[in-house]
């Protein structure tokens, strides 16, 4: 018969250390915890056991000679009083939130739920149901792992270019991955698909959710599946689906050292806003039985009910320092255990939002900043929520770059003829210094993207103007109804090749633009290869060929040149200093006669005034930018845009210089050049970049 000894209130979860096992988790309102064991198939409970001893709200005991590959749950006694904010069931099987590996899948069943479902009290009602055999089970593992000579790529964030991508999505078409490793870390560690990777240029892959997550009852109900991942189940274990084998963890480890031997980083998107439990309503899983009233934020007074800032029906309380350090842990041990080079927040807004509202120098802000792992990886928030003063794009702190959603719509109005954008525009091209220029911030704290997961792909931007979201189950009304997309003439794919030359020009168009802009540039996988959705804008439960990459279609012609181009403009801002800015420029500093570090103009080469920057119906610019280089020489660039209808001649600034034409977006195969003239001709929906270099 096991026994437990006192065992450690640290590290929490279930450690092993080549004698037997420590098991630790925090409750601070539970009466009693159960331990319990599984066979190996997990569908037998084996035995329970209490845990001896509790240290500061820690339960803790030790399971000596207890070995890797050992399943195990919790049970939680204690209070089961919903208005009160507790909602303990020892008749549920908990997973452990620090589980670090799972092992069988959640089994929809009301016994998942701590209340009887369908009563007229609702969740003030209690279950009795066992619902273990419903539940995955946590898994003890061994970290170890030769990493050999790993080390992270550490690229600086002004020479950064980022793929953001679905692990599933990205490979599970891919003809030249055998066809098990598929839709799998193995399928990333495939060296066609870093050839790929490395033919663009990139630097960093952004990878949708790989921890655990959960298949929503609405979507199972449906027969739909949670495609996104932002249902989090198990913050240190990685999704079962995304290994070959559930247990095959180092999978993960093998790809991650293989992209850096690459030159590639790998950034995580996370989501601590919430968790997979849903509201009052939704099933008792980990966090809800072990200690509702610490894990959640409840509305004050009426402690019942979930503070719902994120719109899935709770909010974790990230305030509670239990809970940030659960999120710390979980953030370090990516980093330590899987190498990871960094990570992006979902809603970060709710991981500063204080009693007080938002906070840049909340305890969650304060405590990555400080600690001596995360504070020196990739940090990027998506700075909105749903809550009161949810919006808060350029005031996080230093240390977080933040996703630009005002990049994103500037630049699809200007290229799609909406008036009055001239200004708008330049102020991406600057890199949102409104926004981000304060606290000594960089131009890379704005990462810059036309397209992401949530949303059109670049394709679709220009292909639909009506979101076509039917098959999600939902009377096609979600996903946002504003996109700033334009069809060209055309509700969808179209055979007339005037509205496809058009589409093919302006998606080029906004790809120039992308790339020509101080930040951060992200890339949407598969934009580079006209991936499209058919229209639908949010294919968060599209687990099939409308949310994959089409490696199939990549291989066509138009893919091929779409393909090259985006590898053309990578290079081209790896090369040139002047297209990466790592300083704001505000055009105070003189570089040469009559050169300034940053400046503007209309397309007769004038340089623009108050009444210029207000001519509504004005869509032509030219931005001048300069760049002191390492020998002590100046790089001038001149960035060319006409999103005109048609073609336009530009009168190029003085002061004349020697120039070289990097790329027309117009012709895109047209190599570069020397350009002997003082006046170009720029095609309607074009951009053309030139370069000079000064002694």
């Amino acid at each position: 018969m096991e026994r437990l000894t006192a065992g450690r209130p640290y590290p929490l979860g279930a450690t092993w250390d080549g004698l037997g096992v420590n098991f630790a988790l925090f409750s601070a309102n539970a009466e009693r915890i159960e331990l319990c064991l599984f066979d190996p198939s997990g569908r037998r409970e084996l035995t329970r056991l209490t845990l001896p001893d509790c240290t500061d709200e820690v339960w803790h005991g030790y399971l000596p000679d207890a070995k890797p590959g050992l399943l195990y749950g919790y049970r939680a006694h204690g209070p089961y009083e919903p208005r009160a904010g507790h909602r303990f069931n020892p008749s549920k099987l908990l997973l452990d939130p620090y589980a670090r590996e799972l092992q069988g899948d959640l089994i929809w069943s009301d016994a998942l739920f701590g209340y009887r479902v369908g009563s007229a009290r609702a969740d003030l009602t209690f279950d009795r149901r066992d619902s273990a055999r419903a539940m995955p089970k946590g898994v003890v593992v061994d970290d170890s792992f030769n990493w050999g000579d790993d080390r992270p790529p550490m690229i600086p964030w002004e020479r950064t270019i980022i793929y953001e991508a679905h692990l599933r999505g990205l490979t599970i078409a891919h003809d030249r991955v055998p066809l098990r490793e598929r839709g799998t870390f193995a399928a990333l560690a495939n060296p066609h698909l870093i050839e790929h990777l490395q033919r663009l240029g990139i630097t960093a892959i952004e990878l949708l959710p790989v921890q655990a997550f959960l298949q929503d009852r609405f979507l199972v109900e449906r027969r739909l599946r949670n495609y996104w991942g932002y249902s989090t189940l198990a913050y240190f274990a990685p999704e079962p689906r995304y290994l070959v084998d559930p247990w095959m963890r180092n999978q993960v480890k093998v790809a991650i050292r293989r992209l850096h031997a690459a030159g590639i980083e790998v950034i995580l998107d996370v989501v601590h806003n919430h968790t997979c439990e849903g509201s009052e309503m939704g099933p008792t899983l980990s966090w809800r039985g072990i200690d509702n009233a610490s894990y959640y934020r409840l509305v004050p007074g009426q402690e019942q009910h979930y503070i719902n800032d994120t719109g899935t029906g709770n909010t974790l309380n990230i305030t509670h320092p239990r809970v940030l350090q659960m999120v710390m842990d979980s953030l370090r041990y990516w980093v330590e255990c899987y190498h990871v080079d960094g990570f992006r927040f979902d809603l970060g807004t709710i991981l500063g939002r204080e009693a007080a509202g938002f906070d840049p120098g909340s305890g969650f802000f304060d405590a990555v900043r400080q600690d001596p792992v995360l504070s020196r990886v990739k940090l990027i928030s998506e700075p909105w929520d749903l809550g009161p003063g949810g919006y808060q794009l350029g005031n996080h702190p230093p240390g977080f770059a933040e996703w630009n959603d005002r990049f994103r719509d500037g630049v699809r109005q200007f290229w799609n003829g909406v008036p009055g954008q001239r200004a708008d525009l330049a102020a991406r091209l600057s890199g949102s210094a409104e926004l981000f220029d304060h606290r000594l911030r960089r131009p890379a704290a704005s990462v810059n993207y036309v397209a992401s997961h949530d949303g059109f792909t670049l394709h679709d931007l220009v292909t639909y103007e009506q979101r076509h979201n039917e098959a999600n189950g939902e009377n096609g009304e979600d996903g946002h109804p504003h996109n700033y997309s334009r069809n060209w003439g055309e509700e969808g794919e179209t055979e007339d090749a005037e509205i496809n030359a058009t589409r093919s020009m302006v998606k080029r168009a906004m790809l120039v633009t992308l790339f020509a802009s101080a930040g951060t540039p992200m890339l949407l996988a598969g934009d580079e290869m006209n991936r499209t959705q058919e229209g639908n804008n949010n294919a968060y439960c599209q687990d099939n060929p409308v949310s994959w990459v089409d490696w199939e279609r990549a291989i066509g012609e138009e893919a091929l040149q779409l393909r090259d181009f985006v590898a053309r403009l990578i290079a081209l801002r790896h090369r040139h200093e002047s297209l990466r800015p790592v300083y704001y420029r505000h055009g105070d500093v003189v570089l040469r006669e009559g050169i300034r570090d940053i400046a503007w103009f209309d397309q007769h080469g004038q340089p623009m005034t108050r009444d210029a920057w207000g001519e509504t119906e004005a869509r032509t610019l030219i931005l001048r930018r300069a760049a002191a280089l390492p020998d002590g020489g100046v790089e001038v660039l001149l960035v060319l845009l006409n999103a005109d209808s048609a073609g336009q001649d530009f009168v190029l600034p003085t002061p004349a210089l020697a120039w070289t034409m990097l790329i027309y977006s117009a012709e895109p195969r047209q190599p570069e050049g020397s350009l002997n003239a003082d006046q170009v001709h720029v095609a309607a929906y074009a951009v053309m970049l030139l370069v000079a270099e000064l002694p």
